[in-house]
């Protein structure tokens, strides 16, 4: 069984839904307080012990690869005046990884980041990992992926629930049970109706393919907007091989869009302690203002 060395990360598209913020700044890194939400999904990936990182990036995406860096003039600024603690987080980020990045010339959808990633990544196993997800910390979602991936030696996908109203915002996947948390995939419906969704199993943006993934996609017709979808890729590999799921049971955070990115970002606020006596004060002003003024009206 082959050991699952790299993970590919597409963080080259457009960043529509925040525009105009998202003009000069890549959506990957606004940051979650202090830290930027492409960093949750490296360190997520680096405790399962996945080091070497392929980055499907843009032309517009060069802060990520800054990110990641050495940035010796930042750090000799740290260092003169003395913040050692900050100096010392700051050059952990610039080793955290091995970083290799590929350009997508052209945004032509998911699969096709995946697929222009196929050179770096070899003919062997990798992780997927989408630029927007963050899953709740201390999860164990991808070691239990990759033990799934070591016992069945193909494809895996990662799974959540969600209400059966919001089955038209995801990928959904019709499954069949063999153990406790562990499924096969039987079809994938790209954002079905509520009532054409085969179940409430959303894919949470976390995979494991095998490499026979990238001559699905290479069959893969294009779609809207002449975009390549990785979920047609997906349906055209079940066709030859199985593709098993493993059903995450903690908080899936989304920050791919502007409410989604704000509830994520008080919900980790909440959780420090820094942070979270201030700001539960600071809303309790505002809704009791609000509620004063709406009285008035």
């Amino acid at each position: 069984m082959e050991v699952i060395r790299k993970a590919v990360l597409p963080v080259a598209g457009w960043g529509t839904r925040f525009l105009p913020a998202t003009k000069a700044m890549p959506k990957e890194m606004f940051p979650i307080i202090d830290k930027p939400v492409i960093q949750f999904i490296v360190e997520e990936l680096l405790d399962a012990g996945i080091e070497n990182i392929i980055f499907v990036t843009g032309r517009h995406k060069r802060p990520i690869e800054h990110h990641f860096d050495i940035n010796t003039d930042l750090e000799r600024h740290l260092e003169e005046a003395g913040k050692e603690e900050i100096l010392e987080n700051i050059r952990e980020i610039s080793h955290m990884t091995n970083p290799i990045y590929v350009r997508q010339k052209e945004q032509l959808g998911l699969g096709h980041a995946v697929l222009t990633s196929e050179p770096a990544v070899g003919y062997e196993p990798f992780f997927v990992s989408l630029g927007d997800i963050i899953l709740e910390r201390g999860s164990e979602a991808l070691k239990e992926m990759i033990e799934i991936y070591n016992r069945f030696g193909k494809s895996v996908i990662a799974l959540f629930e969600v209400d059966r109203e919001e089955v038209n915002k995801y990928g959904i996947a019709k499954v069949k049970e063999i153990e406790d948390g562990v499924y096969i995939i039987e079809d994938l419906v790209e954002k079905p109706s509520p009532e054409e969704a085969p179940s409430n199993l959303a894919i949470v943006g976390r995979y494991i393919f095998t490499p026979k993934i990238f001559e699905k996609l290479r069959e893969t017709k294009p779609g809207k907007g002449g975009e390549i979808q990785l979920t047609d890729a997906m349906r055209l590999l079940l066709e030859e091989e199985a593709i098993y799921a493993y059903k995450f049971e903690g908080k899936v955070y989304d920050t791919g869009n502007p409410i989604d990115y704000l509830k994520t970002v008080f919900e980790f606020a909440l959780q420090r302690e820094d942070i979270a006596g201030e700001l539960i004060q600071h809303i309790q002003e505002l809704i009791s203002k609000q509620t004063q003024l709406i009285d008035r009206s």
